[in-house]
């Protein structure tokens, strides 16, 4: 009941500067691991109802409007990140064998973001992919396999695309 309140107002919050700067705080009372000040947009879909307390977010990271938790699993992610609009972290996956009884089956695998990673608009996030500090995801890319630090990648499925080298003291 805690968390369905709490998102309810959080979602709802009109999208002002003055709402964007403490939406924030009420996903922590929905039961969500915000470990310092960061800007969310909202609204957030999380599902199933529960799975906040699956969600941790680092301090300094901003997460744009319409993003999807499917978090059977757990999502982390890190500190100064940069979350586009309608980002899906999706935890759960089921097989392709169909049972005797008709069904698939299903799973869940944890997702975690480094620090200082950006994500562009509508990626996918599968379950059991971490993605290494100061990545980039391209807008429109499924991830489906582990991200190397600093690299960019892109596509369906993701590719690497370039590495970026790591800035160098004075740059």
């Amino acid at each position: 009941m805690r968390e369905w309140l709490f998102l309810a107002l959080a979602n709802g919050l009109p999208r002002l500067a003055v709402s964007d700067r403490v939406r924030w705080i009420l996903y922590r009372m929905a039961g969500m691991r915000i470990l310092g000040r960061c800007t969310i947009y909202g609204p957030l879909t999380i599902r199933p109802l529960g799975g906040a307390r699956n969600i941790t977010i680092g301090a300094k990271t901003f997460l744009n409007t319409e993003i999807r938790f499917g978090s059977r699993g757990a999502v982390t992610i890190g500190r100064r990140c940069r979350i586009g609009p309608r980002v899906c972290f999706e935890t759960a996956g089921h097989g392709t064998h169909v049972g005797a009884d008709g069904r698939r089956g299903s799973s869940a695998h944890p997702i975690a973001v480094g620090d200082n990673v950006w994500i562009g608009c509508g990626a996918i996030i599968t379950g059991g992919v971490s993605i290494g500090e100061n990545a980039v995801v391209a807008a429109g890319a499924v991830v489906v396999r582990d991200v190397p630090p600093g690299a960019v990648v892109g596509g369906v499925p993701a590719r690497l695309i370039k590495r970026e080298d790591a800035p160098r003291d004075g740059d």
